[in-house]
């Protein structure tokens, strides 16, 4: 039960009555047997919360960023209309609007109410409860009951970096085709033969086809395909930290590295797929939090935002050697290993570069990492006392961020480290500039 307004209203009015009458006693007696019998009256004609049938649908997938109707159907088989005000409660991060429907349901009959979602997190966003009001007639009173009636919607990463993938499938096409990649060595493959121009490298004169023609006839070279790219998405503690300004509206404090590391995969995956090769995603810090394997080009780039949605930074340092041990025992061949995780000196020197020359003795790796801009823009302000301390610190960081990227460039590792904004194209051209070097 719950009482309204107006039965605050009429026991004010009641109070007033008590304070003139010439007998204080008999007349709040009376005032409160009245109000209670109108309560009592209200409440037993109000309709029932009880009986009430929910059913939920709509969409159970949507983008970070975007809107998503939340539909829900309210049925009355009771004998009463059902004067009601119905709040649908979601996870506040869901962001639900509007947060209470009022409305009206003869006997009989369903009604459906529709609660847009506008989440401003990733993952899974439950429906907590169904909570209704249903007020009688005078209004002074509402029988209230709550009902669980559960839904997910699940918050796919939006994939922002999408608008880089014309140009880099531009680029790809030139590659493999529009223009003939002129290379040689280990990974790649002959492609045709043409007659030479000046310019052409000596060592790619077919030397036999040339003694058959009346010209000087050449290889040419194209990237192979076929090859196995294996994503690795760092998901320990350093993978919480926000960095940058989200694109996604409504959220001010920056996206975590994680984030921007998963936007940065995804292209990567989508290029490589159009590229004809293999994509393969693992995301680890102490154990196996998501793998997929096998999937097809037209379904990779479901599996991995499906996948993904619900990942969130575990609060622990990684296991590097069990890391290196998954990828091991999933990667028999030899393939590119992209590692999306943090240029972080301390992190590195106790967890990867131990284990570095056993994974790059087999695959060629790729170390990806997302840098803070706010240390950039601590290293240029001098301002002040204060300033010239935060300058110090952030070119102390700088310096040991390079110090862990040339250690691992003696390895054998290539090295992306970019702002937020740049890692998913930056990652995009690394991944071109080896498969045009013929080293996939």
């Amino acid at each position: 039960m719950a009482l309204t307004g107006r039965a605050a209203l009429l026991a004010a009015l009641g109070a007033l009555v008590v304070l003139v009458a010439p007998r204080p006693a008999t007349a709040l007696l009376g005032v409160c047997l009245l109000l209670a019998a109108l309560i009592m009256v209200d409440l037993i004609v109000a309709g029932g919360v009880r009986p009430l049938r929910f059913r939920r649908d709509g969409d159970r997938l949507v983008r970070l960023g975007n809107a998503t109707p939340a539909g829900l159907t309210v049925e009355n088989p009771g004998p009463r209309r059902v004067r009601a005000v119905i709040r649908d409660a979601w996870e506040p991060s869901a962001q639900p609007s509007p947060r209470l429907h009022r409305v009206e349901i003869p006997a009989g009959e369903r009604r459906r109410l529709v609660t847009t979602l506008t989440p401003l997190r990733r993952g899974d966003r439950e429906a907590v409860t169904v909570t209704v009001r249903s007020f009688g007639p005078l209004g002074l009173a509402a029988r209230q009951g709550t009902h669980r009636v559960p839904w997910t919607v699940r918050v796919l990463p939006p994939f922002h970096s999408r608008r880089h993938l014309p140009s880099r499938l531009a680029r790809l096409r030139e590659l493999e085709g529009g223009h003939a990649a002129l290379v040689r060595g280990q990974g790649t493959e002959f492609d045709s033969l043409r007659e030479y121009v000046v310019g052409d490298d000596v060592r790619s004169i077919d030397w036999r086809a040339t003694a058959r023609r009346a010209d000087v006839v050449v290889r040419t070279w194209r990237p192979e395909r076929d090859r196995r790219v294996l994503i690795v998405l760092d998901t320990g503690r350093t993978s919480a930290g926000r960095v940058g300004v989200a694109p996604t509206p409504g959220v001010a404090a920056g996206w975590p590295r994680l984030d921007w590391s998963m936007d940065a995969a995804l292209l990567l995956a989508a290029l490589a797929a159009r590229a004809g090769d293999r994509v393969d995603f693992l995301a680890y810090d102490r154990a196996v939090r998501a793998w997929v394997s096998g999937a097809s080009r037209t379904e990779l780039l479901s599996s991995l935002v499906n996948v993904m949605a619900p990942i969130e930074p575990e609060l622990v340092e990684s296991d590097s050697a069990g890391m290196a041990a998954a990828v091991l025992s999933r990667a028999k061949r030899r393939c590119l290993v992209v590692l999306l995780t943090d240029l972080n000196g301390a992190a590195l020197e106790e967890g990867l570069l131990p284990v570095l020359p056993r994974l790059a003795g087999r695959h060629l790796v790729l170390v990806a990492a997302v840098s803070d801009p706010r240390v950039a823009a601590m290293a240029a302000t001098r301002d002040s006392a204060e300033s010239v301390y935060d300058a110090a610190a952030a070119e102390h960081l700088a310096t040991e961020r390079r110090a862990v990227t040339a250690r691992l460039r003696r390895h054998g590792v290539e090295v992306v480290d970019a702002l937020p904004e740049d890692i998913a194209p930056a990652l995009a051209d690394a991944y071109l500039a080896l498969k045009a070097a013929g080293r996939l």
